[in-house]
């Protein structure tokens, strides 16, 4: 099989201003994570759309998790297809601009539900969830090519903390301008939507003109689906030579599973478990996007120091500690206030908790991300991307149906250790993971003719 060859050698950097664009996508689409899945839609979804049936919302975070866990279903099915089809034809940044147009729009289209309006917002959370996510694979495969592989950690973290900024930008004015996620305020939150679409189709316009497409594309044998099918068969047998990145994607399924289900529950679990005010929610977005972009900053150069296994280890730990916390809350508040005169709250102490959290979550997904980046060859990166893609998304499916059902049965409280015993089983399986080997994996495939 003939090898499209990139056009920079894998020891270079790119432009800064290359590097700048390719992180704006990061700054786009997390006007959708946030605001559609993490922060009001969600919230919105679960407490006003479908409701309280009597049941203590469990009804609705239910259909929730099954929603996203239907999205991230499709992505496992289709992600690493189409990783192949764009190594083959060097088509990344024509996959990334239809994901990236069919989130917009379907995204804007969520102003149209209503409460009541259960199976219309359930396909366009599917549909646009599903066309975000494909967006994430599609444009961290062009990581590998942006910078030499001791740099990929600095990069990858610079992505991720202006996408907290970004973040902070469009949720901040959306808290601020469209008020809380209640039936009260239905007609102004419902904007969230449009606004979320908007702010993505304008922010991420840099990145369609500065990020370059490198690949060269390779003869066309066959369609799409040919292609797919040829070269996806081709990388299952190819990984045999990459071990280490075997293994740590199934370490990372389990990671992303209690990602996942933080980055889907906490702020419903802040309204039903820690029942917290509008004014207190607001105060936790900045919280964690501030921390969440320290993390990824300093997580990105200590991982370029001491190594992105021993990083990805550390952020491991840190949420174990920040499930801890967030399960402790409430009886944590009661102890305080039962052992002293004081009367705080447990809202204003899961604000703390936040910081853990906010931080724990930067550095994993930056330092994951770029570990990715150090074990693909530049010829294989779309491919083995769509393959990170897989293991974040079939981490989506396993860890929100877990959750869901869990919820259902013993509530939402409880349930939410489930994510410690997740994070605790990938630094296990990461523990066998041999970064110098599999750097020079990557280094030996691309040498080879």
């Amino acid at each position: 099989m003939v090898r499209a060859q990139p056009t920079q050698a894998a020891s270079g950097f790119a432009s800064r201003r290359e590097i700048f664009g390719w992180a704006m996508f990061d700054f786009a689409n997390q006007a959708y994570t946030l605001l559609i899945i993490t922060v009001v839609f969600g919230e919105l979804f679960t407490t006003v759309i479908v409701g309280d049936r009597g049941d203590n919302f469990r009804l609705a975070n239910l259909l929730w998790s099954l929603a996203l866990a239907t999205s991230y279903l499709l992505v496992v099915v289709t992600a690493p297809l189409c990783g192949a089809i764009m190594d083959e034809r060097a088509e990344k940044k024509r996959f990334l601009l239809f994901s990236y147009l069919a989130t917009v729009a379907t995204t804007a289209m969520l102003y149209f539900v209503a409460p009541g309006y259960v199976v219309l917002g359930l396909i366009l959370i599917i549909i646009s969830n599903y066309a975000y996510s494909m967006g994430e694979s599609f444009i961290a495969a062009f990581l590998p090519s942006l910078g030499p592989p001791q740099a990929l950690g600095k990069i990858s973290g610079f992505g991720w903390a202006l996408g907290y900024i970004g973040g902070l930008f469009a949720a901040g004015f959306t808290l601020v301008v469209l008020g809380e996620a209640s039936a009260d305020n239905f007609e102004r939150i419902r904007w969230v939507g449009p606004f979320a679409a908007g702010f993505f189709l304008v922010a991420a316009i840099p990145t369609f003109i500065w990020l370059k497409e490198r690949a060269t594309p390779q003869p066309h044998l066959g369609s799409y689906w040919h292609t797919a099918r040829r070269r996806v068969t081709a990388t299952f047998h190819d990984l045999k030579h990459f071990r280490d990145l075997s293994v740590f994607l199934v370490s990372l399924l389990f990671s992303m599973a209690g990602v996942y289900i933080i980055i889907a529950f906490a702020f419903i679990y802040g309204a039903q478990v820690i029942g917290w005010e509008a004014s207190v929610r607001n105060i936790m977005f900045i919280i964690v996007q501030i921390t969440a972009a320290a993390g990824a900053l300093g997580f990105g150069w200590i991982q370029d120091r001491l190594g992105a296994k021993r990083t990805y280890q550390i952020t491991l730990g840190l949420w174990i500690a920040a499930i801890l916390a967030i399960w402790l809350t409430p009886q944590f508040t009661d102890w305080v206030n039962q052992a002293t005169a004081w009367q705080w709250q447990p809202q204003y102490v899961f604000l703390f908790v936040g910081c853990l959290a906010g931080l724990s979550l930067g550095s994993s997904q930056s330092a994951s991300r770029a570990l990715v980046g150090l074990f693909s060859p530049t010829t294989k990166s779309a491919e083995f991307f769509g393959f990170w893609g897989l293991a974040n998304k079939l981490a989506g499916v396993i860890g929100i149906v877990l959750l869901g059902g869990l919820q259902a049965l013993v509530g939402l409280q409880a349930s939410i250790l489930l994510c410690a015993v997740l994070f605790g089983v990938a630094m296990l399986i990461c523990a066998r993971v041999n970064e110098a080997r599999g750097r020079q994996a990557a280094l030996n495939w691309q040498a080879s003719p």
